[in-house]
């Protein structure tokens, strides 16, 4: 999560602002509009169908869509009618209402507006101008398209991806209405279809009777349903759609697959192999594994290694620690197993399932050498380092690419020259990037988060001004002296003690 400034094409024409009759800006030789607190509700209760992406300007993948966003927007202001697409800057705290409103939690995250905003669906689609463009046209039309001839289904049925159709006997009942809001509820992740005949689509037998049919190019290639409750079909539908193994590769045919097993609430088994050189070797063992443990309450996936890439990068491990089998837990825990062949995986399994592996903790190495005034803290040492020091510890959780991060920098850096002669003190940073955080223990949601914990044990997250004044004065409110201490200090020496429940209260 990074970002550049938007980048410009054309400008906004005088004629089309008073066409929208808004207050919203455009920069020059912008399509986006640009919208904030100050005229976001006024913009889309004017329009019946309004694109907004949410965006951080420091945002590395907000940068990469902002031209392709452009370019789209370019192409659908000639659409009939025309689809508007806007902006967001979700991180300016001005703006922060409507990123809590819409729930963003990511960047960036676009959302389709209907209905003057009554509506909303998140934006499931490609990040580049052509795929947009496609993607928009279809969900500004119809949810579902009527198939009337085999042409009509060779045309909206793509073989490579999931086709739900409708079977009735007329168009009409609270089946073909139940399938109608099903469709505009899921728009955005599925292609509808519905018909009189059953005749017309490419796979399955004729019905007789109202019928939901999935089309989908994995497993099971036709899948019938007859309850058209909306909840049931939906559940059906989530349950249907996701392969038994999900294939992770660089063909964007398999993408959306991925994001639904990354979205299932299911531990996750991923397999990372090379595909050019083991796929044939792993697959039919790796698949028949899946099929046994579908009660387990996991979901697998085969990764090729290229495309896998990222994750090693993440877990700070190479390709020759590869074939590798990693399963995370919905707590984010971890369980690795490097250099795994076909015949070690059920077994591995099967110890994981009974509880006899170890969670991977991903840790920097411990610095060899650790004298700055901010004490570097990892994985490997935290415990040492914040639970065991005995010391008040003020710990940042931060990552690289963040700017408040970097802009606070030099303020944690004055804190900690501050307190370079206390022994009972110490000022540390540990990044969260690459670095795995208890999530028992610490709540990192963003960056930086601050946490502060006293000698005597008590922990607090640190929600002050992040000035070096407030922060000092945090901290000296907070500090009790270290057990150590009290026992070199002679009694009649001692300072009126701070009791550890006035302490606690304190924090």
């Amino acid at each position: 999560m990074e970002t550049r400034v938007f980048s410009a094409i054309l400008v906004l024409s005088l004629a089309l602002l008073a066409l929208l009759n808004v207050s919203a800006v455009a920069e020059e030789g912008e399509k986006v509009l640009t919208l904030d607190h100050s005229n976001f509700s006024d913009v889309v209760s004017k329009h019946d169908f309004i694109v907004v992406e949410f965006y951080a300007p420091w945002c590395g993948h907000c940068k990469a869509l902002a031209p392709e966003y452009e370019k789209a927007a370019l192409v659908l202001s000639s659409h009939d009618p025309p689809i508007v697409l806007a902006k967001v800057d979700a991180s300016d705290e001005a703006n922060r209402e409507l990123a809590i409103e819409f729930q963003i939690q990511g960047f960036p995250t676009i959302k389709i507006l209907k209905n003057g905003g009554k509506n909303i669906q998140k934006y499931n689609g490609p990040r580049e101008a052509d795929g947009i463009v496609d993607y928009l046209k279809k969900q500004a039309g119809p949810a579902s398209a009527e198939i009337k001839s085999t042409d009509d289904a060779g045309n909206l049925i793509n073989e490579k991806k999931i086709f739900i159709v409708g079977v009735f006997p007329d168009f009409a009942g609270e089946e073909y209405e139940n399938f109608m809001t099903l469709a505009e509820k899921l728009r955005s992740d599925y292609d509808f279809g519905h018909t009189l005949d059953a005749k017309y689509l490419p796979r399955g037998e004729l019905v007789q009777k109202p019928t939901l049919r999935l089309l989908k190019p994995f497993d099971e290639l036709v899948v019938d349903f007859q309850d058209f409750q909306v909840a049931a079909m939906e559940r059906f539908i989530e349950e249907a759609s996701i392969p038994v193994v999900t294939i992770f590769d660089k063909d964007p045919i398999n993408h959306p697959y991925v994001v639904k097993f990354f979205q299932s609430p299911n531990a996750k088994a991923m397999l990372y192999v090379k595909f050019s050189k083991e796929l044939d070797s792993f697959q039919s063992t790796y698949k028949d594994i899946a099929k046994q443990s579908k009660d387990k309450g996991i979901s697998f996936l085969l990764g090729d290694l290229e495309a896998g890439e990222g994750a090693f990068k993440y877990l700070g491990l190479k390709e020759d620690h590869a074939p590798l089998l990693i399963i995370q837990k919905p707590d984010r825990q971890k369980y690795l197993k490097t250099n795994i062949e076909p015949a070690q995986i059920a077994p591995w399994l099967k110890d994981y399932l009974d509880g006899l592996v170890k969670p991977f903790i991903r840790s920097e190495p411990i610095p060899v050498v650790n004298d700055e005034p901010v004490k570097v803290v990892v994985a490997d040492s935290l415990q040492d380092m914040v639970f065991n020091s005995g010391k008040n510890v003020l710990l940042e959780f931060y990552a690289p690419w963040c700017g408040a991060c970097k802009e606070f920098a030099p303020i944690l850096d004055e804190i900690a020259v501050s307190y370079a002669n206390d022994p009972d003190i110490m000022i540390a940073k540990l990044d969260a990037t690459a670095n795995d955080v208890p999530r028992d223990t610490f709540e990192v949601q963003g960056f930086p988060t601050l946490y502060f914990r006293s000698a005597n044990g008590n922990l607090k997250q640190y929600e002050g001004n992040r000035t070096k004044e407030d922060i000092i004065d945090f901290i000296q409110k907070s500090h009790v002296k270290s057990a150590l201490d009290d026992l070199a200090e002679p009694e009649s020496t001692k300072p009126e003690a701070v009791n550890s429940n006035s302490a606690k209260d304190e924090l």
